[in-house]
């Protein structure tokens, strides 16, 4: 078994995609860009990317640019002399001197202060710096990999992040696709984490059924693999499949009707309307009614199809031929409700 298949399972195309990169750029020392939605795996990534590599006995280390306050962030990177500031009775190597030969993972470098980019961008150009408060530089070698789940293009543009940085770190780009894109992934991980939480806390595994991993392979897994993972080691525990699927379909209820159907349905558009004022009308026209006569029709439609799938909207939309999104928007647009 490869590096790879022993850190993170999952063997769908994308995914086969992302293994066969790594195993390519193993051994080039070039920088690294890790990116894709938060719970995607970025972490995973950047470790098999080491235990590939020829540095894999040297050290991997790793910073996480955002749960790092901005005025110690520096600090913690390149280190400091004794008295360089108060609280300093001491001198301490930065994270960049004990990657030293080895690598060092810059997580979340799209949080990383502007006003530090300008010494990060020396760094990776020459690999010397100085410590806080030191007169002499330090020279290191290590392989440098950054992940984000930002858009480094937009920070660039909107003066978030300098332009030079980003393209001294995009030498090469790896890509990790949400989990929502690989459903071919989610029953090989369902059974990787139940196997390895099961040997940890020394239970028997939770018995999936066919209808709870059907619901696994539709759900939007919005937190991405993280969520599967602790999903199915909340259910290794407590074992109440029906509350835990009620609070799935209840957060992607909130996250479609709070967020993406209202950023991403396009309004509708509306038609010009004549300047001179109209008598009221006695009657509606044969387009209203035709409008509602749809709508009507609609409705029935998808009710019958929701019932038939159990609410599965997915599986639905499948089967009335429209977009998952199209979907959500019609059920709320015509407010139907499942039947408690």
């Amino acid at each position: 078994m490869s590096i790879c298949d022993q850190i993170f399972a999952g063997k769908s195309p994308p995914i086969l995609k992302v293994k066969e990169l790594i195993r390519q750029v193993a051994n080039s020392d070039l920088n690294i860009i890790i990116c894709g939605e938060s719970g995607v795996g970025k972490e995973l990534v950047a470790q098999a990317l080491h235990l590939s590599s020829n540095r894999k006995e040297k050290p991997f280390v790793k910073v996480n640019c955002a749960a790092i306050p901005s005025e110690l962030l520096e600090s913690e990177l390149f280190g400091y002399e004794r008295g360089a500031f108060t609280g300093a009775d001491r001198s301490k190597m930065g994270k960049f001197e004990l990657a030293h030969t080895g690598t060092i993972f810059l997580d979340e470098i799209g949080d990383m202060p502007i006003s530090l980019q300008a010494k990060m961008l020396q760094v990776l150009q020459d690999f010397q710096f100085s410590r806080l408060g030191a007169k002499n530089d330090v020279r290191v070698n290590c392989w440098v990999l950054a992940a984000t789940n930002q858009d480094l293009e937009r920070c660039v543009k909107e003066g978030r992040f300098r332009e030079d940085l980003y393209y001294r770190l995009n030498i090469i780009r790896i890509f990790i696709p949400p989990l929502r894109e690989r459903q071919d992934d989610i029953n090989l991980l369902i059974d990787h984490f139940g196997n390895q939480f099961a040997e940890k806390i020394k239970r028997p595994l939770f018995e999936f059924t066919d209808g709870a991993r059907e619901f696994f392979r539709e759900y939007s897994w919005p937190g991405n693999v993280r969520e599967l993972k602790n999903t199915v080691e909340r259910l290794m525990i407590l074992g109440d499949w029906r509350t835990v699927k009620s609070e799935l379909l209840a957060r992607e209820t909130r996250q479609f009707n709070g967020h993406e159907l209202t950023t991403q349905v396009p309004p509708p558009v509306l038609e010009q309307q004549e300047v001179a004022p109209e008598p009221k009308k006695k009657f509606p026209t044969l387009k209203e009614v035709k409008k509602k006569a749809v709508q009507e029709a609609e409705g029935k439609l998808i009710s019958v199809v929701l019932k038939e799938t159990d609410w599965n909207r997915k599986r639905a939309a499948k089967l009335l031929e429209i977009s998952y999104k199209a979907l959500l928007y019609k059920i709320k647009d015509l407010g139907l409700r499942r039947d408690e």
